[in-house]
């Protein structure tokens, strides 16, 4: 009986510090799993360091190894997924090339997997990363996951096992900027967690940005949340009720106290800047949902590739 294949899609960009010491580990790790066979899928964001030339010379020597080139870097979003969705494993595991996803986990991924789960990812329990950025990606995924439509995963970033079927699923669903993470929990198959404890990138330096960071975020509050558009309808009653009695309040007083009582100007301009603010504020949050929309309307590529690399060799090519 044919042995599966688990395609390990590992997206990179600037890593050439990282990519030669991740491939040994996987190779490593995925001769202690026998009864399967492995195929690790690089495709690189346009690095200007030496990793295409490592990417290159790996190919070279081990036909396992399949690149994707792409022409320009498309950002830390598409170039993933359109990893993904190439790669042609019975089974896929995404992880970073930057070795905060430690390949040891690989075993339990695929014993899980061959008990019969779809899905089996990584949660991160505990991380070696600034101690303030975790505790905010935490509050991060804590609000989004008390104000989504459906119940999304904590510390969650993507790395996982995923079977054919989950990313058959995926590819029809017809979003050109999908949230992975939420996805993921919306499709509701079950799903093994496995915990562990991120540890700290030793090699380059992270790509993930104040923006792309941001990015992320605000994609995931736009594709599984309604209730800041709601938030905003809410704020206007409210602050609009609340000005009605301000001005009521203030009429009164101006009648009882006529010639004592100046409105000033301190308690105007507090007022203009205030709904000012609150205003830009939900401006801004609904310029987020327009523009999640108007990325949806344009059928746009994930990337275009410039070169690909072993993807000419056939499955019976990969029987080691």
């Amino acid at each position: 009986m044919n042995r599966p294949l688990i395609s390990v899609v590992v997206p990179c960009y600037n890593e050439e510090g990282n990519v030669n010491v991740l491939y040994e580990r996987l190779c490593a790790v995925f001769a202690q799993i026998p009864d399967v066979r492995f195929q690790v899928v690089f495709i690189d964001n346009a690095s200007v360091d030496q990793t295409q030339d490592l990417l290159r010379a790996l190919a070279a020597s081990d036909r396992r190894v399949k690149v994707i080139f792409n022409i320009r870097n498309f950002g830390v979003l598409r170039s993933p997924l359109h990893g993904f969705f190439e790669s042609p494993g019975d089974a896929l595991i995404c992880m970073a090339c930057d070795l905060q996803d430690p390949p040891e986990l690989l075993p339990e991924f695929v014993r899980l997997w061959r008990s019969g789960l779809k899905v089996v990812i990584g949660v991160k329990s505990q991380s070696r990363e600034s101690a303030l950025m975790f505790l905010i990606r935490s509050w991060y995924y804590r609000i989004l996951n008390r104000i989504s439509e459906t119940p999304l995963i904590d510390n969650f970033t993507g790395f996982g096992l995923y079977d054919r079927e989950v990313v058959e699923t995926l590819r029809r669903i017809p979003d050109r900027r999908p949230y992975f993470r939420g996805l993921i929990a919306e499709l509701g198959y079950v799903r093994a967690e496995v915990p562990f404890v991120q540890p700290q990138r030793n090699r380059g330096v992270t790509k993930n940005n104040f923006y792309a960071l941001y990015d992320a975020a605000m994609m995931g509050l736009t594709s599984h949340s309604r209730v800041p558009l709601r938030l905003a309808t809410m704020a206007g009653f409210v602050l609009g009720f609340f000005s009605l009695l301000v001005a009521a309040g203030y009429l009164v007083a101006k009648l009882i106290f006529w010639n004592s009582f100046a409105l000033g100007q301190a308690p105007v301009l507090i007022g203009v800047f205030l709904f000012g603010s609150v205003q830009m504020f939900f401006v801004g949050i609904l310029g987020e949902y327009i523009g999640a929309i108007h990325a949806q309307i344009h059928p746009r590529p994930w990337v275009i590739e410039r070169e690909r690399l072993n993807f000419e060799h056939t499955v019976a090519d990969l029987e080691d």
